[in-house]
């Protein structure tokens, strides 16, 4: 497995990959990487025959009071999973790379970035999306691979590639969780013990506002009342949204149908959580 640090290598690599009539997959990620990331990994070595994984923890889609300096970092352990994995390149680039001193552009998805997470962290996507088209300049993939967790993020990601004419091929795998259902995240390494436990009633209260739909519910603001009151049940959980929505714009839906996302935020204390479940 090789590891890149240089954006001028990684492109010359990818363009005789190319030329070789290789299919690069590509799964960017921010590093301290877990089961869920190993998953991103093996739908694009199935699909590809080279894949890179990309490891940055890009500055600009958090906020000033956000956890960027405190960001889970440990390139060691990403390393060697990576290679357990599979991988055949990492990009490691030094941050100050990926921006300069007199960097101007950004990319933005209108109104898809303004709801659900980008309500209270509204300049959150902007950062995302830029740092992928960077990425995807960089590593010219012919496919890449996203997290369901990360629901908002890969509809966006999808939308901008369709947008701007990436030849790119978006797949995006579903959440991984641990045995008790929550969803696995590095994030979850800021848990308290006792955050921990009370951390899976995020997908307790999603599955059963499932069964709720199965058994005929499908007014939105009864399953909105349910989750809410379920959440709310939790001591030291606040919840920053819940959501019932349309998958594609993420407008609000007043009937349960096809296609509709039940998505979720909380905090624990400074670390926040985010949730899913897709109604078909």
């Amino acid at each position: 497995m090789k590891v890149i640090k240089d954006i001028r290598e990684m492109q010359s690599i990818s363009n005789a990959l190319k030329k070789e009539g290789k299919i690069i997959g590509f799964v960017p990620t921010m590093g301290f990487l877990h089961k869920g990331h190993i998953s991103l990994i093996t739908e694009s070595k199935k699909k590809s025959d080279v894949t890179v994984v990309s490891i940055y923890v890009n500055p600009t889609q958090f906020s000033p009071s956000e956890d960027f300096e405190k960001y889970p970092r440990d390139f060691k352990s990403d390393e060697n999973l990576c290679i357990n994995a599979g991988v055949d390149i990492v990009f490691y680039p030094n941050g100050d790379y990926m921006y300069s001193d007199e960097h101007k552009t950004f990319v933005i998805t209108e109104e898809l970035s303004t709801k659900l997470c980008g309500i209270s962290r509204p300049e959150h996507f902007r950062g995302v999306t830029t740092i992928v088209a960077k990425l995807f300049n960089i590593v010219n993939p012919n496919i890449a691979v996203f997290g369901q967790k990360d629901a908002q993020q890969s509809i966006i990601i999808k939308k901008m590639v369709e947008d701007l004419n990436f030849d790119i091929d978006i797949i995006i795998v579903p959440i991984v969780r641990e045995v008790d259902g929550l969803a696995l995240s590095s994030r979850n390494k800021y848990l308290s013990e006792k955050h921990r436990k009370d951390a899976p009633t995020i997908y307790s209260a999603l599955t059963k506002a499932k069964d709720l739909i199965k058994e005929g519910e499908k007014q939105s603001r009864n399953i909105l009342d349910f989750i809410n009151k379920t959440l709310l049940s939790v001591p030291d959980l606040k919840i920053d949204y819940v959501s019932i929505v349309n998958m594609q714009n993420f407008e609000k839906v007043e009937t349960i149908g096809t296609n509709t996302l039940i998505a979720v935020a909380v905090y624990f204390d400074s670390t926040r959580l985010i949730d899913n479940i897709l109604i078909n």
